[in-house]
C-alpha cells in the first residue's frame, strides 16, 4: 500500500513535524524500531486543544484531539524517515494520555482518535498494540497526548 497515496486520497493535511521544546529528540530510531515521543493535542491553526476531557471537553471534543495527535505523529515518522513512508512496515504500539476528570471512563474512545487514524492511513500495517491512560494533567494544559513506536522496514 502506498500511505503517501492514501493521505492524498483522504484529503489529509498533515501538520508541521515540530521540534522539540524541551531536553529530548522527536523522534529515534534504535535498530528497526522507531520511537515517536509524546505529540499533543493542536488544532489546524496550530492552537493547543486544552481542557479536561468529561470536563470542559466531550469524549468527542477528545476524540478529534486525540486525532489530531495521529496525525502529528504521522507528520514525525514521514520527517523520522526522509519524507518516504514507504519506510515503515508497521505501527507497533499507541500510547495514549488523556487529561480527564476523576470520574470520565472513556479513555479508550478518546485514545480512538488516533488508533482509527493511524490505521486508516496504514490499513493492516497500522493495527497495533496500545494503552490509554487517564491524567490528573498534561503539559501546557492540552487534552491529550499520543506517542508511537513503528517498525521499519
Amino acid at each position: 500500500m502506498d500511505f503517501d497515496k492514501k493521505i492524498l486520497e483522504l484529503n489529509i493535511k498533515l501538520p508541521d513535524a515540530k521540534a522539540p521544546v524541551g531536553s529530548y529528540v522527536a523522534t529515534k530510531i534504535v535498530g528497526k524500531l522507531l520511537f515517536i515521543s509524546g505529540q499533543i493535542s493542536i488544532n489546524e491553526m496550530g492552537e493547543l486543544i486544552k481542557g479536561k476531557v468529561g470536563k470542559e471537553l466531550s469524549a468527542e471534543d477528545g476524540y478529534n484531539a486525540a486525532k489530531r495527535c495521529g496525525l502529528s505523529i504521522i507528520s514525525q515518522v514521514k520527517n523520522a524517515c526522509n519524507n518516504d513512508l514507504s519506510k515503515i512496515k508497521s505501527c507497533v504500539k499507541l500510547t495514549g494520555f488523556v487529561n480527564s476528570t476523576d470520574n470520565f471512563t472513556e479513555q479508550p474512545k478518546v485514545i480512538n482518535g488516533a488508533s482509527d487514524i493511524i490505521s486508516t492511513i496504514f490499513g493492516d500495517a497500522g493495527m497495533h498494540t496500545r494503552a490509554a491512560i487517564s491524567t490528573n494533567s498534561l503539559p501546557l494544559g492540552v487534552s491529550v497526548e499520543v506517542d508511537a513506536i513503528f517498525e521499519l522496514n
